[in-house]
C-alpha cells in the first residue's frame, strides 16, 4: 500500500467511528461483540434519557471506565503525526470524529471535533439551563450531582439516538467539509446521519474521498471515490506516512 502523499494536500479532513478504537479494546456498538448486541441490551435514545436515567447514567459509567482503561493505537497516533506534520507546512488536519472515548486527544492530536460528545463532561438535562459542560474528573465513577444552577439532574453529554447533533460540532464539521481537498473516513458504517452526508460535501468540494474499512460498503456509495479494505491500526500508519 503506498502514502496518499499527504505533501499535495492543504485541507484534510478525516471522519473516525468506533472501528478505529476496537484495537485498544473498545468495543464498537453494532456486530460480534457490540454493546447493542449483547444480551437483554436495548438501545438508548433520548425518551431512556426521560424515563430511566439511571440505566443511561450505569451504560456511559461502564464505557467511560473501559475508555479510561484502553491506550490510543496505531491509528491514533497515526492521524497525531500527520496533523503535525500538515501544520507544519501550513496544512491542516480536522479530525471529526464519531467516537467518545477521547483517545485521538490522547494520542496527541488538537484539532478534533467531537460530533456525538464525550464519556468525559457531562450536562444539565434541562434544554433551557445555559450551563456549560462540565469536565468529569478521571477517578469520577458516576454521573448522579444535580446542576448548579437550576437544579435538574446532569447528564453524560452525549448525543444519544433520536437526538440532535449540537450546533457547534455541526457547524465545525460543515465548515471543514466545504474547504477540504482529502476526506478520509475510517472505521464507520457511514449509515448515522449527519455523519453520513460528510462524503457527499467533501466530494461536491472537489475533495478526493476514501474508505478505509474492514469491510466494503454495502451497497457502495457514490460519492467515496476509493476504498481500502483492512484494519485501522494497520492501515493508516502507511497511508498516511510522510513523503
Amino acid at each position: 500500500m503506498r502514502s496518499l502523499g499527504l505533501e499535495r494536500y492543504r485541507r484534510v479532513v478525516v471522519l473516525t467511528g468506533a472501528g478505529i478504537s476496537v484495537a485498544s479494546g473498545l468495543p464498537t456498538f453494532r456486530g460480534p461483540g457490540g454493546l447493542w448486541e449483547r444480551p437483554g441490551a436495548t438501545i438508548v435514545n433520548a425518551s431512556t434519557m426521560q424515563s430511566d436515567p439511571g440505566r443511561v447514567r450505569s451504560l456511559f459509567d461502564e464505557m467511560r471506565a473501559l475508555a479510561l482503561r484502553a491506550e490510543p493505537n496505531a491509528a491514533h497516533r497515526a492521524l497525531a503525526r500527520a496533523e503535525e506534520s500538515l501544520a507544519a507546512r501550513g496544512s491542516t488536519l480536522t479530525l471529526l470524529t464519531q467516537n467518545v472515548d477521547g483517545l485521538h486527544q490522547r494520542a496527541g492530536s488538537q484539532n478534533v471535533v467531537e460530533l456525538h460528545g464525550s464519556l468525559f463532561r457531562v450536562r444539565c438535562s434541562n434544554p433551557a439551563c445555559s450551563t456549560e459542560p462540565v469536565l468529569l474528573a478521571a477517578s469520577h465513577s458516576g454521573v448522579a450531582s444535580a446542576c448548579s444552577s437550576c437544579g435538574a439532574t446532569m447528564r453524560p453529554d452525549i448525543v444519544l439516538f433520536d437526538e440532535p447533533m449540537a450546533a457547534k460540532p455541526e457547524w465545525d464539521a460543515k465548515r471543514s467539509l466545504r474547504e477540504c481537498d482529502l476526506f478520509v473516513a475510517v472505521g464507520t458504517s457511514g449509515t448515522v446521519s449527519p455523519a453520513s452526508n460528510f462524503v457527499r460535501s467533501a466530494a461536491y468540494a472537489g475533495a478526493r474521498t476514501i474508505l478505509v474499512n474492514l469491510e466494503p460498503m454495502s451497497p457502495a456509495h457514490p460519492d467515496f471515490h476509493e476504498q481500502i479494505l483492512g484494519r485501522a491500526e494497520d492501515v493508516l500508519p502507511r497511508l498516511l506516512e510522510s513523503a
